[in-house]
């Protein structure tokens, strides 16, 4: 049977996925605010992808963007509501289901609302166990296919004519760009519904289980609160298997905010031979030191933690503040075949000036998914 989500959970699933964010990952009060709407109108039920028939149609409930404060953006709880919507109406099905895209401080929260307010089941399912800059990451290996998907967008800052509904039917890779386009338009962040497929389909490419990794750490976080120095940051590693690859004040920022809703850029933590160089594009992607040897690269989960242990996002971060910087190997978790998809790091390797795909593409066996696929079985 599935999981009932509660009050209790919302606050569980932003600190969980607050790690999970691996430096982006959204708001941890728009997580807050779209998880209590969804346990007040509804009871959002979390379910295994075991319990939905073969041909059941599951769709991402995702935002897109990289909301700064210093972008005008506005997303309401509606937004996500209208975005499945307008894609059931599209696609001329009922949804059974809802998966995300990724977790992070509200996005592991992002199928919960749509999902209380329209009938549908919050599959435990993500795209990516951690947060990424590109929807094609997410995609659960459609990124490279050429078969038409339905994406659609809701959203934008009302007082500055900004809101946006958006429609859109083409090859995933094509589309997606144009979803991150009206994210920038509408003011930097926006709601969106994609991708429906059967559930089949989601079963094989998927990291399956991902919802409830985010909950077990923040059960595991919040149990932690008030135990005294050190014991939030014991309580992360502990549970999430990973380690504490680096700590020290934060030498350099230098990261810029680009039309195409990312920020990109590094930030140094340390100085001299113990600097250590964290790479940026929303999220942490990869991280050197002072030699420039490569000792993390996505998917593995990175994030910076404070000496109390919260997640810092990228843009909570100053000069001169002291991190935890934690590393998640990805052999300690569920890979999906859109992180093992060769056609989503080209993008990011452009932008970004560095490689991923020679790091994120080895030692991975095929038995934790496949590296190319198609769309139906």
């Amino acid at each position: 049977m599935g999981r009932i989500l509660t009050e209790k959970d919302v606050e569980a699933a932003v600190r969980g996925g607050s790690v999970y964010a691996a430096g982006g990952g959204g708001w941890a009060d728009h997580g807050r605010m779209l998880g209590t709407a969804a346990v007040r109108i509804g009871q959002p039920e979390l379910v295994d992808i075991e319990e939905l028939d073969a041909d059941d149609w599951v769709a991402t409930a995702a935002a897109i963007g990289a909301p700064a404060s210093t972008t005008p953006w506005e997303m309401r709880g509606v937004d996500y509501i209208k975005a499945v919507q307008l894609l059931q109406d599209a696609l001329g099905e009922k949804l059974s289901g809802l998966m995300i895209g990724q977790n992070g401080k509200s996005s592991t929260l992002n199928g919960w609302l749509p999902a209380a307010a329209l009938g549908l089941k919050v599959v435990d399912a993500v795209g990516d166990i951690r947060a990424h800059p590109t929807g094609d990451m997410g995609s659960i290996g459609m990124a490279g296919s050429p078969e038409q998907m339905i994406q659609t967008a809701v959203g934008g800052n009302r007082e500055e004519n900004r809101y946006i509904e958006l429609v859109t039917r083409g090859a995933t890779a094509k589309v997606s760009p144009i979803l991150r386009t009206a994210a920038d338009m509408s003011g930097g962040f926006i709601a969106s519904c994609r991708n429906p497929l059967r559930a089949s389909y989601v079963k094989q490419h998927a990291a399956l289980g991902g919802i409830s990794l985010a909950l077990k750490l923040g059960e595991a976080m919040i149990a932690a609160e008030g135990k005294g120095p050190g014991k939030m940051i014991d309580a992360i590693v502990e549970t999430t298997g990973g380690v504490i690859l680096t700590k020290g004040y934060i030498t350099d920022i230098d990261v810029t905010y680009t039309k195409e809703a990312f920020d990109i850029g590094r930030i140094t933590v340390g100085e001299g031979d113990n600097a250590t160089t964290l790479h940026v594009m929303n999220e942490y992607m990869a991280v050197e030191d002072a030699g420039g040897t490569r000792l993390a690269t996505f998917p593995d989960v990175l994030t910076t933690l404070d000496a109390a242990g919260q997640a810092l996002s990228v843009g909570q971060l100053g000069r001169g503040m002291y991190v935890f910087v934690l590393h998640v190997p990805k052999t300690g978790i569920p890979l999906s075949s859109s992180v093992l998809d060769p056609a989503v790091y080209p993008f990011v390797e452009e932008r970004m000036g560095i490689e991923l795909a020679k790091y994120a593409l080895e030692s991975v066996t095929q038995e934790a998914g496949p590296s190319t696929v198609s769309p139906r079985p």
